[in-house]
């Protein structure tokens, strides 16, 4: 059955174009005015779909065709999205961008696949007449996308926005919904070596967020924009039920653990779920502030920033302590990236060395650069509690950490990415894995029901709670 639901994506033609800013200003601004509003991140990234959620109030949900299959992709999109408020999509990198020269898993492709008219974001720094051929090249590098009206990005002045909005106007003959001029430091999402700051960890983030909307009502075409979205074409084929629903009662297998802290703060809502559809009964715990981890029969320790927190957790010698008594007598810990450098011996960090949770014998070093980004392809080619032999999985890693000193048994073959070096990841301790790939359940079905099986065979051995 078709189901009509107004869209729209923000895109742009670079990375830093001001593409979240708008997006998250814009949910803000038509949050306001009373509408719902569903949001959408194309890509892997968590950081920029956790400042949309906060700002529609609703989680935000990640696209990713590469994470998972086109037709699984486009099903997460129409069974999240609403039906009579707007939903708002949110690009990656530029416009075309994707892994190869045919802009496969391109937030263009992905603009197609959902049928969702663009506007684009230009930054027109030092530019005038030029931004308009920006927008030609974009349609003509790919006449299937669907074009509707730019915004633009820090502008000069107003003669400065004069000159580029009647270029495209006139050149391009598509409306600009808007400027946005050149804003100081403390009216933008801040940012550090990952990209932009977890809204857990910025004490602003509503004043910040409403000051976006502000910005929003203010600069940009609030009814043009609505007017495009839910003119959008009803989507074609079927858009039934994504591989898990997580809707009604489950009958609960396993009481798993989850680190949810502004430590440890990435995970998909589609995981979670997708735990929860499995059979677990999910526990959030915080590493900086729990003093011994609660009886479960797992862990999950996503990924996060504790390099910024290592002070905080190290301080936590009784969570450490536990968490390593736990996993030394059998606990099944499953923890990617962040949760991989909290397994770890120690880490380092601006000169000082942090004590972690001492589970894998190894030191981890934060970088300047990124040591891993990207799609990863692994193999799993060696026995662990999670996954059989032989499974083929695919995923994203970005991480500035490498292990510095220390060796532990690895269960992964890299065939794509970087891991943890020497074409192999996964480190394997016990029955804790630690590795560097960020899975989507949606296109990784196996990862849940492994974790959740882990957590059932340890709690037949053991009776960790009541």
């Amino acid at each position: 059955m078709n189901i009509s639901c107004p869209r729209l994506m923000i895109a742009g033609m670079s990375g830093d174009s001001g593409k979240t800013m708008i997006t998250v200003g814009l949910a803000r601004a038509l949050t306001g005015q009373g509408l719902t509003v569903a949001t959408f991140k194309k890509g892997p990234d968590y950081i920029d779909a956790a400042w949309l959620g906060s700002a529609s109030g609703r989680a935000c949900r990640n696209l990713d065709t590469f994470l998972a299959e086109p037709e699984a992709v486009k099903r997460s999109f129409m069974r999240n999205a609403h039906r009579t408020g707007v939903n708002l999509v949110e690009g990656n990198r530029g416009f075309h961008d994707g892994m190869d020269v045919e802009g496969s898993h391109s937030s263009a492709a992905l603009s197609k696949l959902i049928e969702c008219p663009v506007v684009l974001t230009l930054d027109v720094t030092k530019t005038t007449r030029s931004a308009a051929a920006f927008v030609i090249g974009s349609r003509m590098l790919d006449p299937g996308v669907n074009i509707r009206g730019v915004i633009i990005n820090r502008v000069a002045g107003e003669r400065h926005e004069r000159v580029v909005r009647r270029s495209i106007e006139k050149h391009c003959g598509v409306p600009v919904f808007g400027s946005i001029p050149k804003l100081p430091p403390e009216s933008r999402i801040p940012s550090r070596h990952l990209g932009l700051i977890t809204p857990g960890e910025e004490g602003r983030i509503r004043e910040l967020i409403d000051s976006l909307g502000r910005l929003a009502e203010k600069q940009l075409d609030l009814g043009g924009l609505l007017e495009v979205a839910q003119n959008a074409a009803e989507p074609e084929g079927e858009t039934g039920a994504v591989p898990f629903t997580a809707d009604g009662p489950k009958v609960k297998k396993a009481r798993i653990c989850f680190l949810n802290d502004s430590a440890f703060s990435f995970y998909y809502p589609e995981n979670l779920e997708a735990l929860e559809e499995a059979g677990a009964e999910l526990v959030p715990v915080s590493a900086l502030d729990a003093q011994e981890l609660p009886g479960c029969e797992a862990l999950y320790v996503g990924g996060g920033f504790p390099e910024t927190h290592a002070a905080d957790l190290a301080d936590n010698r009784n969570f450490r302590e536990s968490l390593f008594n736990a996993a030394q007598s059998g606990l099944p810990v499953y923890a990617e990236c962040g949760g991989l450098i909290y397994m770890a011996e120690s880490l380092s960090w601006k000169g000082k060395e942090y004590p972690m949770a001492g589970v894998f014998p190894v030191r981890m070093r934060m970088e300047e650069k990124p040591q891993g980004h990207g799609y990863t392809r692994y193999l799993v080619d060696e026995e662990n509690p999670f996954f059989e032999k032989g499974v083929e999985l695919k995923g994203h890693e970005f991480h500035y950490s490498r292990i510095e000193k220390g060796e532990v048994k690895s269960v992964f073959d890299v065939k794509r990415g970087t891991g943890c070096g020497k074409g192999r990841d996964g480190l394997l301790r016990w029955r804790v894995l630690g590795t560097y790939l960020h899975v989507h359940a949606l296109g990784c079905p196996v990862w849940a029901d492994g974790i959740v099986k882990a957590a059932e065979k340890f709690g037949k051995e053991n009776t960790t709670w009541d």
